[in-house]
Formats: structure tokens, sequence, C-alpha cells
């Protein structure tokens, strides 16, 4: 008999074994991440790319003058969100008549679907007010225009903040 082969511990089989499952636990991962990247992809919009891009770009023009258009009447505007954001107040410094109808939008950065745009209403005390559905923590670009795109003001807010004021560009 063989003294060499009796010493040999008994081989055990390959899914014993730590190396091989170590070795699949790679590719697999690589695999489980592949579809986990395809599933948010198809469930999730990015929102970032406008299908009118091009109007978009020419249109800047008057939004520019939007802004000019604010700065020469003295628009400016006091924000203040209530702390448990389901309202927002707008109170305006502006020449009498200059504000009508004016509507509040909250645009998120990096997802159009929690975009908000906000009619306000003018309360008997002179400011106006709005109903605000949930907000996502994060920072926020906040445009006040009126219905007539007249003039607009924007500025950005981020959710910890519970005011902030709104001045003509330039």
């Amino acid at each position: 008999m063989n003294t060499l082969a009796a010493k040999r511990p008994p081989s055990r089989p390959w899914y014993r074994e730590p190396w091989p499952w170590f070795l699949l636990a790679i590719p697999g991962a690589a695999v489980l991440m592949g579809v986990v990247m395809i599933v948010l992809a198809v469930r999730t919009n990015d929102g970032l790319v406008a299908e009118d891009y091009y109007k978009q770009g020419l249109a800047i023009n008057q939004v520019l003058d939007r802004e000019t258009r604010a700065r020469q009447l003295g628009i400016v505007a006091q924000v203040t969100v209530a702390s448990d954001q389901s309202r927002v107040f707008v109170r305006f410094t502006a020449p009498e008549g200059a504000v009508k109808a004016p509507v509040l939008t909250l645009v998120h950065p990096t997802r159009a679907g929690q975009d908000q745009r906000v009619p306000l209403v003018r309360t008997p005390a002179g400011e106006y007010e709005g109903a605000l559905a949930a907000v996502v923590p994060g920072h926020w670009r906040v445009v006040v225009e009126d219905r007539d795109a007249g003039w607009r003001l924007q500025g950005a807010w981020h959710t910890e903040q519970g005011s902030m004021e709104l001045r003509p560009l330039g």
C-alpha cells in the first residue's frame, strides 16, 4: 500500500471549496448589476432632454426680455415656504398694478416629474398664497412670473431655507 496516498486527506467536491465560489461571484455580481441598471433605465425618466430644445434656445431672448421688464418695473418678491412645506407665500414689492395673476414654478434640477406650477391667489393681507404638493428635499429653482409672460423673477431655493428674496437678474 502506498503510504503517501494514505496520508492525503480525502478531496472535497468542487462546490465545497471557497475559491470556485469567489471566482463565480465576480461575473455574477456584474450580471446582477447589469440587470439592476437596465431596470433603472427602463423604469425612470431622466427628463433632461427637451423635445423642443431648438425652440427653447431661440426663446432665450424672450426670457431675458422678461427679466429686463421685471427690473424696469422694480419688482422684487419675498417668497416664504410654510414649515410643513404645504403652502407658499409671496409678498411683492412692485408698483401698483404691475403684479397680476402671478404663478410660482418650482423646478427640480434633475427630475422634471417633480416640477410644480402653483397659481398664486391674493390674500386680504396683500400677499399671495398657493398650495404646494410634497417637495423632495434638496435644491430647487424658483420662478415667479405673471400669466401673461410680461415679467419674470427667478432664484435658487434649498428646502432647508424658509424664505428667499427674488430680484431681477442684471
